[in-house]
C-alpha cells in the first residue's frame, strides 16, 4: 500500500465511524479531558482548544445511517441533517460528547440549539451567534461579548481558566492548520489527477474528528506523498462544486462528479477548516482577533450575511478564476433554504461573465447516483464543446 492509499483508508476508517471510536479513546486517555461538538459551517474551534478540549465536528450521519427517531422531530420538508443528528444523539453515539455548538447556519440549526437543551439536559448546548452587522464598533463588539460569554462557558466546562497566552497558541496552532488546508487545496487546484477530489474531502473530515495538531501531520504527509506518487493524467473538465457548505453530500456524490469526466478544483464542502482566509491575529487581544477575522477575512456563504449586495457572487467567480475552474456545479441538499434562495442570484452573476454552469440537489442519504453522474458527464463535455468552439 503506497503512502497515499495508507493515509486515504485511514481517513475512510474515520469517516466510516459513526461511534467516534477515536474522540472516545482521546477523552478516556487523560483525566479532565472535554469533548465539544459542533456542526458545520464556523464555530470558533480555538476556544475549544484552549480549555483544553476536542472540536469534533458532528456532520449527521451520512448515508451510513438510517434515520428512525429522527424522523419524528422534523417535518418530511426539512432538510436530513438534523434529523440524522438527532438520530446520533438519541442512539448515543454522542453520549460522550460534553457540549454541543450549533453555529448560525439557519433556522432550523437555530431551533436544534433549543431541542437538545430539552432532550439532552446534561449536554450543555449553545447556539453560537455571529454579527450581521460589520462595522468593528458595532458588529465587533457584538461579536467579541459572544466570544467571551462562549470563553467562560468552556472555562467552567473544563474546569480551567482560558487565559489569553492560551488562546493566542491556539490561534497559532489553527493558522498552521489552516495554512495547510489551503496549500492542499490550492495543490488539487494545479495537479487535481494528483489529488482527488474524493480523497481531498476525507482528508479534510478527518480534521473534523482527530486532534488538530494530528490533522495538521497528515495534511503535510498526504501533501508529501501525493506530490511523489505518479497518476494518470486525464482530459477533464475543471469545475467548481457549491451550496453544500453545511449537509454534506454522500462521498458516491463526489466520486460520481469526478467519474463523469470533471474535476473538482475548489469547493464550499468543509468551510469550517478554511473559514478564515489567512491568518488569524496571534498576538494583542485573541478576542478581538477573532472577532476581526471573522468580519473582514472570512469566505462568503449562502448562510453569511452580504451586507453589499453588489457584490453578490463576486466570491464565486474569484473561486472560478483562481482555480481556472471552466464552470460551476450547483449542488445543494434538499429543502436547504440558504443555498436554494441564494442560486438564482449567483447564476445570473455566473451567467453575466459567462461563466457555465449545471444545478442538482441531493440528500446526505442520497443513494441512487446515475442521474448525477449522468448530468455531470453531459455538462463535462458541454464544456469541452464550447471550449472548443
Amino acid at each position: 500500500m503506497s503512502q497515499v492509499a495508507a493515509i486515504v483508508a485511514r481517513c475512510q476508517a474515520l469517516f466510516e465511524d459513526l461511534n467516534f471510536t477515536t474522540a472516545r479513546e482521546w477523552k478516556e486517555a487523560a483525566p479532565g479531558r472535554i469533548v465539544v461538538g459542533f456542526m458545520p459551517f464556523y464555530v470558533p474551534r480555538e476556544l475549544i482548544h484552549a480549555a483544553g478540549g476536542l472540536a469534533l465536528g458532528v456532520l449527521g450521519g451520512g448515508d451510513q445511517l438510517e434515520v428512525i427517531q429522527g424522523d419524528a422531530y422534523y417535518q418530511s420538508y426539512i432538510c436530513r441533517i438534523p434529523r440524522s443528528t438527532i438520530e446520533l444523539g438519541v442512539t448515543s453515539r454522542l453520549d460522550f460528547v460534553d457540549a454541543m455548538l450549533f453555529p448560525s447556519i439557519c433556522d432550523v440549526i437555530r431551533n436544534l440549539s433549543g431541542m437538545w437543551k430539552i432532550m439532552f439536559p446534561k449536554v450543555k448546548s449553545r447556539y453560537v451567534d455571529v454579527p450581521q452587522n460589520f462595522s468593528d464598533a458595532v458588529g465587533g463588539s457584538f461579536y467579541v461579548s459572544e466570544l467571551g460569554e462562549l470563553r467562560d462557558i468552556l472555562a467552567r466546562l473544563a474546569g480551567r481558566e482560558i487565559t489569553d497566552d492560551a488562546l493566542r497558541h491556539s490561534i497559532a496552532v489553527y493558522n498552521e492548520n489552516r495554512a495547510l488546508v489551503r496549500e492542499v487545496y490550492a495543490f488539487r487546484a494545479r495537479f487535481p489527477w494528483k489529488a482527488p477530489s474524493a480523497e481531498v474531502y476525507l482528508l479534510m473530515r478527518a480534521g473534523m474528528v482527530l486532534p488538530v495538531e494530528e490533522h495538521s501531520a497528515m495534511l503535510r504527509d498526504y501533501l508529501a506523498a501525493a506530490a511523489a506518487e505518479e497518476r494518470p493524467r486525464r482530459d477533464n473538465s475543471r469545475v467548481v462544486v457549491t451550496g453544500a457548505f453545511c449537509e454534506q453530500p454522500p462521498l458516491s456524490l463526489i466520486k460520481s462528479i469526478e467519474l463523469a469526466g470533471c474535476y473538482i478544483v475548489d469547493d464550499d464542502f468543509m468551510l469550517v477548516n478554511r473559514w478564515e482566509k489567512s491568518d488569524v491575529a496571534a498576538d494583542g487581544d485573541p478576542l478581538a482577533a477573532l472577532s476581526h477575522a471573522y468580519l473582514h477575512d472570512s469566505l462568503e456563504t449562502a448562510a453569511k450575511y452580504q451586507p453589499d449586495q453588489s457584490k453578490k457572487g463576486q466570491w464565486l467567480i474569484d473561486a472560478v478564476q483562481r482555480s481556472g475552474a471552466e464552470g460551476v456545479i450547483f449542488a445543494s441538499a434538499s429543502f436547504c433554504d440558504p443555498a436554494l434562495l441564494e442560486r438564482p442570484m449567483l447564476q445570473r452573476a455566473l451567467a453575466a461573465r459567462g461563466i457555465p454552469y449545471i444545478a442538482f440537489k441531493f440528500a446526505e442519504n442520497s443513494g441512487q447516483m446515475q442521474p448525477i453522474r449522468e448530468q455531470a458527464g453531459t455538462f463535462a463535455d458541454s464544456i469541452k464543446l464550447w471550449s472548443a468552439a
